[in-house]
């Protein structure tokens, strides 16, 4: 669906994107992940054709990016911050134009606003929206013509957890009808509950990328299983056979109330390869 190879992206003297490489297979959501400012919004742009780059190869449904027609672009849906919402227009108005733009009927517009909860306030001004409406909104826009390629660009940032789990149910009932998806985000435990794979993206640079189980293992240094007992004690064994035993004396007791592995988070990965974390800013 999606192939990038030596991606080269330069704003005056500064390499935005250096060498960047990764294939995206159709129906899988891919993670594209590092802190503000590390490139994330550069790469959408430039595999929507939005921006040109410097050098390297870049291909969508397996045509150059620059050779894209317009029935390739229409199967194309993109949510970034930058696209705004008309504040005077209702959720329904919004959407008409956007039907409009690309020939689709009306009819549309109601199934499309039920797939992202907002059928009861089809009619409202956007500008009375929350901010979690609002983002529902601009989802609703990216669905219309029903793309098979979805760009979403920190599509949770700033909701709160209920709307965020409404997000990610939209998202991954996408991927069930067989959209592929290219997400990018801050959030670690988003990208491990949605992605396939993801790509730990670090000044420019991909310092990691596979599923995020495989990352997590590859970086389970301690190897140790920990069990938190009803004394309020702690016991910490190695991952291997020679704890099984143990471990299956501790629950046979009914004295063990937790258990856990050692496997570092996305978080924590990204942490070790790069000395920041991903919240902060670049």
């Amino acid at each position: 669906m999606i192939r990038c190879a030596n991606l080269i992206k330069r704003f005056s003297e500064k390499t935005v994107l250096d060498h960047i490489s990764f294939e995206i297979s159709g129906g899988a959501i891919f993670g594209f992940l590092g802190p503000s400012g590390a490139g994330k919004t550069t790469l959408i742009k430039i595999l929507t054709g939005q921006l040109s780059f410097e050098g390297g190869h870049v291909s969508v449904f397996d045509k150059p990016v620059n050779e894209l027609l317009r029935d390739d672009k229409k199967r194309i849906g993109i949510m970034m911050d930058s696209f705004g919402i008309y504040e005077r227009f209702s959720c329904a108005d919004n959407l008409k134009i956007f039907a409009d733009i690309y020939d689709i009927q009306h009819a549309q517009i109601p199934i499309v606003l039920k797939m992202v909860g907002l059928e009861d306030v089809g009619y409202k001004p956007a500008a009375n929206l929350s901010k979690g409406m609002r983002t529902r909104l601009s989802l609703a826009r990216c669905f219309l013509h029903v793309p098979r390629l979805i760009f979403l660009d920190e599509p949770t940032s700033g909701l709160d957890p209920q709307t965020m789990r409404k997000i990610h149910r939209i998202i991954m009932d996408l991927k069930r009808d067989g959209c592929t998806v290219f997400l990018t985000t801050h959030n670690m435990e988003e990208a491990h509950a949605l992605c396939d794979t993801v790509a730990l993206l670090h000044r420019g640079v991909i310092a990691e990328s596979g599923a995020p189980d495989v990352i997590c293992r590859k970086y389970n240094h301690q190897k140790k299983i920990r069990l938190h007992l009803s004394s309020g004690e702690d016991v910490e064994l190695p991952h291997d056979k020679t704890a099984a035993q143990t471990i299956s004396n501790l629950l046979a007791s009914g004295r063990t109330e937790s258990i856990h592995s050692s496997e570092p988070t996305l978080e924590s990965v990204f942490l070790e390869l790069t000395g920041h974390a991903l919240q902060e800013d670049e």
